[in-house]
């Protein structure tokens, strides 16, 4: 049951005077409940209540943890319609997408439950004493890693439920033994009141502390100031802009204490075409990446938003293509009337610098909060010139880059910000020559795709979600994955204790 209000630990709440509804972009109308945003002093006993939770949490074993995420995953499913039909209502995207991204969201509770169960995880280092070693003895020193404290989290406009309340950063906190304040995103706080409802619970049928996980309204970015701000929280994740989680990650670095802002922000996700593979099988190519391309409304950080390629028939023939079957692609809706503006707007100010032509464009009329897609084409010295050129456009949108050889080809690579991934399209007779462009993309991402597409992120130990800066805001971790709990962790040392004094892992 919805009911609007704030939930600090196992406590509703709606003391402030700020309220807002969320938005059915679809029928391009309000939803009927109506949110409270948290106020300065519910902000407060958030995270004194998560602070005063971690000095149990951190403490309780791996089984103990495990439990509780695998609780939060059933009660997660338990929703059932009434989740999956409030998710569509605040997103306009289908029911399929929502049960997908719900097993998505479930997948990595589990997963997380999984490499907790035990305390490999953790690490765990033992250098025994050597007394009589010469010239001086050798303590005993042992190793593991440990919980950093409260986390807040923060909502990702499009993944309501993998990216948000339940999602990555939440899990791989909790699994790791840090309370979690989520700063729940206005565009679907319906979806995340429901989950975050679903993670109490469970807390609560699991024996965990109050206020190891609380679930914050704000529709402005007050609350998320307050919230890094705050001296008990001890750690950020982010998924959304690079305006957004830039001004988290300063707020942060200012704070008397600064504390690590992880954030996943924007993306470009170039492909690379080799002239071999065009000939081959352009016409292929151009129906798998108009696909790729218009998915979800082109609303993936791995959206492909920049395709390279030397200039000949070849790439003007798959340009051509490309752009046909992007058009014939019925338009989508987006997730909200703001999103579908800064779509329009980000694509017709790419569309207006020097050097660029469009390819296609959907000229027809498109419903309220539908995106027209479109593919635009420039040369590479143009685009080496034009650092516009370089920014992301959310939405249906993709720009091909007429390379005027290969060294400029490696040029423009050079040239770009840091991305979350990179992809080379080649046939095997181009393997020979592939090392300098897999070095010089490997320094600017943090994924290759070879000959697939970039949309679509597996949840696997192997997954880097993450890049050099803009793509995530520290190139060392990963977003994704088992490995994302390294956000959330530090080492520490134990010298010469007594074995009665040491955690279990470490005797």
């Amino acid at each position: 049951m919805i009911t609007g209000k704030n939930q600090i630990g196992n406590q509703k709440s709606a003391t402030g005077s700020v309220t807002f509804k969320t938005f059915n972009p679809k029928l391009n109308i309000e939803n009927e409940h109506t949110f409270n945003e948290a106020s300065a002093e519910e902000v407060d006993q958030a995270a004194k209540l998560a602070n005063k939770a971690f000095k149990t949490f951190r403490n309780t074993s791996g089984k103990q943890r495990a439990a509780f995420l695998n609780a939060i995953a059933d009660e997660i499913l338990n929703l059932d319609e009434e989740l999956i039909n409030t998710y569509c209502s605040e997103t306009g995207l289908p029911e399929g997408r929502a049960k997908g991204e719900r097993g998505r969201t479930v997948g990595q509770l589990r997963s997380f439950a999984a490499l907790v169960e035990n305390e490999n995880w953790r690490e765990p280092s033992i250098d025994e004493a050597i007394p009589d070693r010469q010239p001086m003895p050798k303590s005993d020193i042992r190793k593991f890693l440990i919980p950093i404290g409260p986390i807040a989290v923060f909502g990702a406009s499009n993944f309501p439920l993998a990216y948000s309340t339940a999602g990555g950063d939440t899990a791989s906190a909790l699994a790791a033994g840090c309370p979690v304040i989520v700063k729940s995103h206005p565009m679907h706080a319906g979806t995340g009141e429901l989950v975050a409802t679903a993670i109490n619970n469970a807390a609560e049928k699991t024996g965990m502390p109050n206020g190891v996980f609380s679930n914050l309204n704000s529709k402005g970015i007050e609350v998320g100031v307050q919230l890094v701000q705050h001296p008990k929280v001890k750690g950020v994740g982010f998924t959304g802009s690079i305006k957004g989680g830039r001004a988290l990650y300063d707020l942060a670095a200012k704070r008397p204490e600064p504390i690590p802002v992880f954030a996943e922000m924007g993306s470009i996700n170039p492909v690379i075409v080799t002239e071999n593979a065009l000939q081959s099988r352009g016409s292929e190519l151009a129906t798998t990446y108009a696909g790729s391309i218009t998915l979800g409304t082109g609303q993936f950080c791995t959206n492909p938003g920049l395709l390279l390629g030397i200039e000949g028939e070849a790439l003007t023939a798959f340009t051509k293509e490309l752009g046909e079957k992007v058009v014939a692609t019925e338009p989508q809706c987006m997730l909200h009337p703001n999103i579908k503006k800064g779509y329009t707007t980000k694509r017709d100010l790419v569309s207006e610098q020097s050097g660029l032509q469009v390819v296609a464009e959907y000229y027809s009329e498109v419903a309220e909060n539908y995106a027209p897609p479109k593919i635009a084409t420039v040369k590479g010295a143009d685009f080496l010139q034009n650092p516009k050129l370089h920014e992301e456009v959310f939405g249906p949108f993709s720009l091909v880059v007429q390379c005027a050889d290969e060294s400029q080809l490696l040029q423009i690579i050079e040239s770009l910000e840091g991305q979350l991934t990179g992809t080379i399209i080649a046939e095997e007779s181009d393997y020979a020559n592939l090392g300098d462009l897999v070095d010089t993309l490997r320094e600017r991402v943090g994924r290759i795709i070879f000959n697939g597409v970039p949309t679509g992120v597996e949840v696997c130990e192997s997954m880097t979600h993450g890049g050099p800066y803009p793509a995530s805001s520290d190139s060392r971790f990963t977003a994704v994955g088992i490995n994302a709990i390294r956000r959330w962790i530090r080492p520490f040392s134990y010298q010469d204790f007594p074995a009665a004094l040491l955690p279990d892992a470490l005797k």
